[in-house]
């Protein structure tokens, strides 16, 4: 649930030229994926619980702080569930412009989220069924890419530049790298229904930092060799460049791999997103009614249909658009977890844990302090993005506070409890 394959990576292209872009693809997992990836080895092996990163801030910080960390999390989704929607209508448009027409786009967006909500509600193995398959799949034509463009040097040069309504800076670019290298938290939520997931998420995270990584820098790095213009790079041209160097069969490969891409990560996602609702139901932060689950699939089918309103309401504003607002509001989850991590060393320092940051208490600080530094970009970016006619960042800052706006209305009609710790 972190990487979708190498679709969406078109704009770091765009934005910062290939040897801005190889060197974004190769630095970001380093400052921003593994320090995440470590957190999340320590917290999940220690603390395996149905609602993840929720269950490990309001452990460490007590119920206001994991309702923000949830509130924020929940939040961060309505933007980025809906960046694979338009994905998918982005390179759907490559084969059939007339669905990019209009609200045609929106009207297809609608119907993903519908079908993926179904699927959930089906049940897990499902998911589980259709998300492997798919990442090996979806990868496979870009490693048709990697081996045809060394047969291509020089040869794509004189092709011009696309005109594009997409105004992607160097700032942009980084902000989609890391927007393709996020997600590492989304597996925790769902870590009671993993077998031994003490060993297996520290594992299972290092490798795939190494995975995604090398599927994102080799396609682009072949690229390169092709001198193809960074301008004739937007979102859904790998579809073109396939075209370029195989012929109408890879291109109709490649697209139909960003359509599967973009249906197979959101309807995972969906999985991990809505435990979150019902792990706080069943804390009593939510109504109950949220912890309704599906009799034959325990699937909690009154969060999947709430969270799948928000998602759909959100299709039709952009991409760029929605990952700065994606990368904001996640960054302030993503700090309580950081945060929840050096909490709990000092008060629960004999919680067992199978996998530990090293470097003491000094190393689980400093694994934090990175990743935070990367966050900066997105409030400098979120200046240049407009939603209901004021800047991304005030836009994001206004969602932050009322989540203790609406933590306190809960409060007050759930009577909740007080609590920290176990």
């Amino acid at each position: 649930m972190v990487s979708g394959g190498t679709y969406g990576t078109e704009d770091v292209v765009r934005g910062a030229g290939y040897g801005g872009a190889i060197l974004i693809l190769l630095i970001t997992p380093l400052l921003w994926s593994l320090p995440t990836a470590y957190m999340i080895g320590e917290l999940a092996s220690a603390l395996p619980e149905e609602g993840g990163y929720y269950a490990w801030v309001r452990r460490a910080m007590g119920n206001c702080w994991g309702f923000q960390e949830a509130w924020l999390s929940l939040l961060a989704s309505v933007f980025d569930m809906a960046i694979y929607p338009t994905l998918f209508v982005l390179y759907l448009a490559r084969l059939f412009p007339w669905f990019g027409v209009g609200h045609r786009g929106v009207l297809v967006g609608v119907a993903v989220v519908a079908v993926c909500a179904a699927m959930n509600i089906a049940g897990i193995k499902v998911v589980a069924t259709t998300s492997v398959w798919l990442f090996f799949l979806l990868s496979a034509p870009f490693a048709v890419i990697v081996v045809l463009a060394p047969f291509h040097v020089g040869s794509l040069a004189h092709v011009a530049g696309s005109p594009t309504v997409s105004q992607v800076s160097l700032i942009g670019g980084l902000l989609v790298a890391m927007w393709n290298y996020m997600g590492w938290d989304n597996a925790s939520t769902i870590a009671a229904e993993v077998e031994k997931p003490q060993r297996t998420y520290p594992r299972a995270m290092i490798a795939t930092v190494v995975l995604v990584s090398a599927s994102y820098i080799l396609p682009v790095g072949a690229m390169a060799l092709t001198r193809l213009t960074p301008t004739a790079w937007d979102t859904g041209s790998w579809a073109d460049i396939a075209n370029m160097l195989g012929g109408p069969w890879l291109r109709v490969w490649l697209v139909l791999g960003g359509m599967m891409s973009a249906f197979g990560m959101f309807n995972a996602l969906v999985m991990s997103y809505s435990r979150l609702p019902y792990a706080m139901a069943i804390d009593g932060l939510l109504p109950k009614v949220f912890a309704r689950v599906m009799q034959r699939s325990q699937a909690p089918w009154v969060s999947i249909l709430v969270l799948a309103t928000g998602w759909a309401l959100c299709l039709g504003l952009g991409f760029e658009r929605l990952v700065t607002l994606d990368i904001l509001i996640y960054g302030g989850s993503l700090l309580l977890e950081f945060i929840a991590l050096v909490v709990l060393r000092f008060t629960e320092p004999e919680l067992p844990r199978p996998f530990r940051v090293p470097g003491g208490t000094f190393g689980a600080v400093l694994v934090g302090v990175l990743p935070m530094a990367l966050l900066a970009f997105s409030i400098v970016r979120s200046d240049h993005e407009q939603i209901l006619g004021m800047n991304s960042f005030v836009f994001g800052v206004l969602m932050i506070a009322a989540g203790f706006a609406v933590y306190a209305i809960l409060e007050c009609g759930l009577r909740i409890t007080p609590r920290r710790g176990k």
